[in-house]
């Protein structure tokens, strides 16, 4: 699998015509969806090279990424004459980016791609690393293909247009990056203040969290060993997801994972005797800036069930990323029913 390049923008759309000039595509096609439409495709259409672009755009939410959105997409692309050597443009966060990454790498046995990432959740999570897909039946991401990006570019100057929960739900992803590096990072991330967001901070700060996530898939670009790193906080986070939208009461990605990474810290320190200190620090944290999911015992058993059906699972067991400290990962660890009703015990008690 090829590495593609991620670049952090100073001056986008000279970034842009560059790498379309390296490419040299029989046409382009943009996919976003109805806020990137409005809110970051102006910006893009400033390039001389995208102003006769085909521009195809799908309704926002995750709840838009499924079956129905990529037959669109594929039926658009046939409908204006797409090739194999037609290039794709998905504008957008992770929505866009997993949907819009599948439809191209799945159209003609895969057209060229590049994501321009406009949210933060999608910069530091699904725009890199070369995974997509869309959602099925209920569950997150079952039906995707590895198949990585030409470019990924991360504006983050497209970071300002987001509300505080959704750059909340972004920076989630930069806590567990931080998670499976080292404690200096770890403690970088902890003084970031979600209060009053520096930009200019936070642009180092996600050149940092790509270049973690990047590390480890070079390593593993499909997943079959170090690259469940990234992984932590995601088997309890899928449930909670999949749970919220079961019982019409939506959660943001990055949310489901913090509550998610809690769920799997405590686990990682009753089994492995992951500190308790960072723990706890860890549950400020979501106290003060993410709250809680309401759940009570009737909850367990539908939720031990999404379990069940994580696509990480190798076997009848359920697949957890845990770790020993900071920074000291263990793939491919298990846990009883019980120590996952343990574990939300403790989460329905934070």
């Amino acid at each position: 699998m090829e590495n593609q390049s991620t670049i952090i923008c100073r001056n986008l759309i000279p970034e842009i015509e560059a790498i379309l000039e390296n490419i040299s595509a029989s046409d382009i096609f943009i996919l976003c969806d109805t806020t990137t439409e409005k809110l970051c495709l102006p910006v893009l259409l400033q390039s001389e090279t995208l102003a006769s672009a085909h521009v195809f755009s799908i309704p926002a939410g995750d709840e838009n990424k499924n079956i129905d959105s990529a037959v669109k997409i594929w039926k658009y692309l046939t409908e204006n004459g797409a090739t194999r050597k037609s290039l794709m443009i998905n504008l957008g966060g992770g929505m866009i980016t997993d949907i819009g990454g599948f439809a191209a790498s799945t159209f003609k046995r895969g057209i060229r791609y590049i994501n321009i990432s406009t949210t933060l959740l999608g910069a530091v999570d699904a725009a890199t690393g070369g995974k997509t897909g869309i959602n099925f039946l209920g569950l997150k991401n079952e039906i995707g293909v590895f198949a990585p990006a030409d470019a990924v570019l991360i504006d983050v100057e497209f970071f300002k247009t987001l509300d505080t929960k959704n750059l909340r739900s972004g920076f989630a992803e930069m806590v567990k990056h931080a998670l499976i590096d080292k404690r200096e990072e770890w403690n970088e991330i902890l003084k970031f203040d979600l209060e009053n967001v520096d930009f200019h901070v936070l642009k180092e700060l996600v050149d940092r969290s790509v270049k973690i996530k990047e590390r480890v898939v070079e390593q593993d670009p499909t997943e079959k060993n170090i690259r469940k790193a990234l992984n932590l906080g995601h088997t309890f986070a899928h449930a909670f997801e999949s749970l919220s939208y079961r019982q019409m009461r939506p959660v943001l990605h990055g949310y489901a994972v913090m509550w998610g990474l809690l769920c799997e810290l405590y686990l990682s320190h009753v089994k492995l005797n992951f500190p308790k200190d960072d723990l706890l620090k860890l549950k400020y944290l979501i106290k003060e800036y993410y709250g809680t999911f309401i759940i009570d015992c009737d909850d367990y058993e539908p939720l031990f069930e999404l379990m069940t059906h994580d696509k990480k699972n190798e076997s009848k067991e359920i697949n957890f990323t845990l770790l020993t400290d900071i920074g000291e990962i263990k793939i491919n660890q298990t846990a009883t029913k019980e120590e996952i009703y343990d574990c939300l015990d403790f989460f329905a008690g934070c």
